[in-house]
């Protein structure tokens, strides 16, 4: 599955040099992955309550390759896939009208939020996974 999610960069998302701050790349990219998740039909309020399961991130890593400026316009897509039956990985790749302006990955792991012991994807998740882009 891929999934792509558009968004215009804001005044907030800069820094004093006036280009996006390198910590805000992965705001973006959680921003696709959110969007990715409620057009696979998840209830994000349900998801992320912790009370079945949680996903959290073990690794993020983010190349630069161009700027980004307020008022830009980006497009992000996200490729998830399955490591493990309790793992999974989502490669990001963010562009603009005419470059290819970054790219990133973030690993997560699906564990039970009570005992935080490794536990598999539950089917709504295998379901996104394996989800066509809307």
């Amino acid at each position: 599955m891929t999934f792509t999610y558009s968004r215009s960069i804001h005044f907030s998302d800069t820094d004093a040099a006036g280009v996006v701050y390198f910590a805000n790349i992965l705001k973006f990219c959680h921003e696709a992955y959110e969007a990715s998740l409620v057009a696979s039909g998840i209830d994000l309020r349900s998801f992320f309550s912790g009370q079945d399961i949680a996903v959290p991130i073990v690794h993020a890593e983010v190349d630069f390759f161009k700027p980004m400026f307020c008022g830009d316009q980006i497009t992000i897509s996200l490729t998830p896939n399955l490591l493990k039956p309790n793992e999974l990985e989502i490669s990001y790749r963010l562009f603009n009208p005419h470059h290819s302006i970054a790219k990133a990955l973030t690993r997560h792991v699906c564990i039970d939020p009570k005992t935080r012991s490794r536990q598999d994807l539950p089917p709504l998740l295998l379901h996104w996974l394996n989800s066509a882009n809307p």
